[in-house]
């Protein structure tokens, strides 16, 4: 069982940065992919960007060059990080780890709101 845990979520203004978190632990050691998802309200939900072994990363048309993310593997599980820049009041929306391992079996966290004003 994998524990997904996400952080980093608040109110900016555009223009502005915010950096997520989501911590997987428990039986973390052979996730593969860790990806973030969100949804806006009346929106369907979509992937924001993914890191996967190799490294392979890959970003949304809308957030390329705005977003990065990372991943840093240590004793607290598996962390990755969505680093996010420029930021428009279209990115404002619920954000949602999802964790996936070689196995493809899947997880998820609660997720963190992301509001930005205009």
């Amino acid at each position: 069982q994998v524990h997904l845990v996400e952080s980093g979520g608040g109110l900016v203004r555009a223009g502005g940065s915010l950096r997520l978190s989501c911590l997987a632990s428990g039986n973390s050691f052979n996730i593969e992919t860790m990806t973030w998802f969100r949804q806006a309200p009346g929106k369907q939900r979509e992937l924001v960007a993914s890191f996967t072994d190799g490294p392979i990363t890959n970003y949304a048309d809308s957030v390329k060059g705005r977003f990065d993310i990372s991943r840093v593997t240590d004793n607290a599980g598996v962390t990755v990080y969505l680093q996010m820049n420029n930021l428009k009041p279209e990115d404002t929306a619920v954000y949602t780890c999802q964790a996936r391992n070689r196995h493809q079996d899947i997880y998820w966290g609660q997720g963190t709101q992301v509001t930005v004003s205009s």
